[in-house]
């Protein structure tokens, strides 16, 4: 049995960005920015925050170019995905990215918290499976 899930709760580094596929397929790309606090070696707190790249594909995509922006706060489930691209240079490169099954967005538009009670279906969108394969 193999597992490739990821969870992570951040907020939003970047407005989307879609553009659609030769065959007029959506995908909309985002920076995650994920914080976690911890101590160093002074006893101070510091935060130190992981930057990720989320591709969300089909209806999917189009809901988080819609209402996702810089700032927001989501929850992101996806799995890891390796993606192989030419540079602007011309050198081949190799990124890691998080292939979003499930985008929930955590606060309001204008950046406000909703709450632990707000109804789920008003703030996620999963169509289930997403992307190419």
């Amino acid at each position: 049995m193999s597992l490739n899930q990821i969870l992570l709760i951040g907020r939003a580094g970047t407005d989307p960005e879609m553009r659609y596929t030769p065959s007029g397929t959506p995908v909309t790309n985002f920076r995650l920015a994920v914080s976690n606090n911890r101590r160093d070696q002074n006893g101070e707190w510091i935060e130190d925050t992981e930057w990720f790249t989320v591709t969300a594909w089909e209806r999917q995509a189009e809901a988080v170019n819609q209402y996702l922006a810089k700032g927001r706060r989501v929850f992101v489930d996806g799995r890891l995905s390796t993606r192989q691209y030419t540079s602007n240079s011309g050198e081949a490169r190799t990124s890691l990215e998080i292939r979003a099954s499930k985008v929930v967005f955590l606060d309001s538009p204008g950046g406000e918290q909703t709450g632990a009670d707000a109804p789920p279906d008003s703030q996620s969108y999963s169509p289930g499976p997403s992307g190419p394969s």
